[in-house]
């Protein structure tokens, strides 16, 4: 069976996403869909192409009018899903719902392509409120047209605990790992007298890093002989990073934490090895996200790290190596998190082992072709 697996942006290599996406390809391979991936390049001069395969099927030029070209013609896609006898269509939502794609979609279906959507955090409205006027505007057009796309799809693939999104019957999975791409830690510190945290994020206002570094502050208030420092890698919303840069500085923190920036491939490696807690995500409450499965949770568990958050995420909330803090705006305490780690057993083969092989990208995605077929018949 051929598969185009779809995706309406480009990649970065510092990018757990982009990564996610090439080790979900790499799955559908695994499970026997002969699957090409589609995505938008922007070229050193500008230009806005359109990729599949690495080779380019439609070029939109450059300027303002590419940007609003590659959201709305698709005839280059109609030809290939044509020419190469596409039988499934793997779409990642990107707010961009509206009108133009939702007919190209019913078209699509009427074909008899068989279309997955992906809608990666859900709900999502509330991760703009913060956020420019542009960034609502797109919101606000998606709003209008959401429930007219899905209406044009089989199943929506959610990582949330919702049986029904905009009316769409819903594939509920977990994120998953490339357990061959993802190294697992080699040694076990003595955490006596120093301790190191570790957060790893494309940097949001709902991965509640103001929490861990006001937690330090509090911990810092009396004399230690423990020393933690906190290690902040990754890029994101360039002000909010900035305004963490400020707070370590009024706290009195620099000597204990440190903004590093963004990392990949053997420094990113590096990172994980010096860790010996990771930080994941600690505000979800603040876009009124309960449930999910994030990918930072699974990527420590695979590297044999120890982790704290604040969501519900059924893969990992009973396990022995998850500090689960409380879904608010409190400082975590630090006390707390130093008192579970040294009561737990941090071998990182047996924290790896926890989640191998039920975690992997192979096993959802297998998971999710045998719910869609099985609906089809």
């Amino acid at each position: 069976m051929k598969g185009l697996f779809i995706v309406f942006h480009g990649f970065n290599p510092y990018s757990g996403i982009s990564k996610k996406i090439f080790a979900e390809c790499d799955a559908l391979r695994q499970c026997g869909l002969d699957i090409s991936l589609c995505f938008n390049r922007i070229e050193l001069n500008g230009t806005q192409n359109r990729i599949v395969s690495e080779k380019i099927i439609h070029s939109f030029g450059n300027g303002i009018k590419s940007k609003f070209a590659k959201r709305m013609g698709y005839k280059d896609m109609t030809d290939f899903i044509k020419n190469e006898k596409i039988e499934l269509l793997y779409i990642r939502h990107d707010l961009n719902s509206n009108p133009i794609l939702t007919h190209w979609l019913k078209k699509i279906k009427k074909s008899g392509v068989n279309i997955l959507l992906e809608i990666p955090t859900y709900p999502y409205d509330s991760e703009f409120k913060n956020s420019p006027f542009s960034h609502k505007l797109t919101l606000a057009i998606d709003k209008l047209f959401r429930k007219s796309l899905v209406k044009n799809v089989d199943r929506v693939v959610t990582f949330s605990n919702a049986d029904f999104i905009f009316g769409c019957p819903t594939i509920k999975i977990s994120n998953g790992i490339n357990f061959n791409e993802i190294p697992i830690k080699q040694t076990v510190n003595d955490i006596g007298n120093e301790v190191h945290f570790l957060a790893v994020a494309n940097i949001h206002i709902w991965h509640g890093i103001d929490r861990i570094i006001n937690g330090l502050a509090q911990y810092y208030s009396v004399e230690r002989t423990r020393i933690v420092k906190l290690r902040i890698v990754g890029d994101g919303v360039a002000q909010l990073i900035e305004s963490y840069r400020r707070l370590i500085i009024e706290r009195s923190l620099q000597e204990y934490v440190v903004v590093a920036g963004p990392h990949s491939g053997k420094d990113l490696d590096s990172d994980f090895e010096w860790a010996d807690m990771g930080i994941a995500s600690l505000g979800r409450h603040r876009t009124n996200i309960t449930n999910i499965k994030t990918l930072k949770n699974r990527e420590f568990a695979a590297r044999g790290i120890p982790f704290t958050y604040s969501e519900q995420d059924s893969d990992f909330d009973t396990r022995p190596y998850v500090m689960k803090v409380p879904a608010d705006d409190s400082p975590v305490d630090v006390d707390f998190l130093l008192g579970r780690l040294d009561a737990i057993d941090r071998t990182p083969s047996a924290i790896r082992s926890s989640i191998e092989p039920a975690l992997s990208w192979f096993n959802q995605m297998q998971y999710v072709l045998k719910q869609l077929y099985v609906k089809e018949r």
